[in-house]
């Protein structure tokens, strides 16, 4: 593979940079640019580095053709969230106070409530799964009741417990009363029997 180097001094950088980079993607991304470089063949670098012809060739054509700011790594930034910060705040604020007229007597909010009120109150569409998943980067528990037995009786259960008879009793004496035998030393007239 036959490069120009950009300005003489780029292999000694992108050595540098290859001895100095953490990540293995970006740091094989230097290294074979160098070797292009330095004249070897695409063949050779794609053995060396363990890497295919795509990789090889890819990245020393964006070398060529943006120099060494072209093959460093660049911020990720991702989508941009639906909800903004500012109102992501508010939303925490509204989802934390008490439930409102509005939200026709509910005494707690779950997911599809929280899902109504970013849609009527912010102008956002979320899906279930994405409520619960921004409620939990906002730092709010979902909260469920643990379920009842329809015959549960909380008056006949403490009544149970407190005429409830012991069940074990705590022994009398805590020491051992015998010496264990096991483990003992041989007698000095055993010894001899051994030899």
């Amino acid at each position: 593979m036959h490069v120009q180097p950009v300005t003489p001094a780029d292999i000694a950088v992108l050595k540098m940079k290859a001895r100095v980079e953490k990540k293995a993607k970006q740091r094989d991304r230097y290294r074979a640019v160098a070797m292009a470089l330095e004249g070897f063949s695409t063949e050779h670098i794609m053995y060396t580095l363990s890497r295919s012809k795509n990789f090889v060739q890819r990245w020393t054509y964006f070398y060529r053709d943006g120099g060494i700011e072209a093959i460093s790594p660049r911020l990720q930034t991702g989508r941009p969230a639906k909800l903004a910060c500012e109102s992501a705040d508010s939303f925490k604020q509204r989802i934390a106070a008490r439930p409102t007229a509005v939200d026709n007597g509910l005494c707690t909010l779950r997911g599809k409530d929280a899902m109504r009120i970013l849609q009527q109150e912010f102008g956002v569409k979320y899906s279930l799964s994405s409520v619960y998943s921004l409620m939990h980067r906002l730092g709010l528990a979902c909260l469920k009741p643990r379920p009842r037995h329809r015959h549960n009786d909380p008056a006949a259960m403490q009544q149970w417990l407190e005429e409830a008879p012991l069940l074990s009793t705590q022994s009398k004496s805590k020491t051992r009363t015998k010496e264990s035998r096991s483990g003992s030393r041989m007698k000095p007239e055993s010894a001899s029997k051994g030899r």
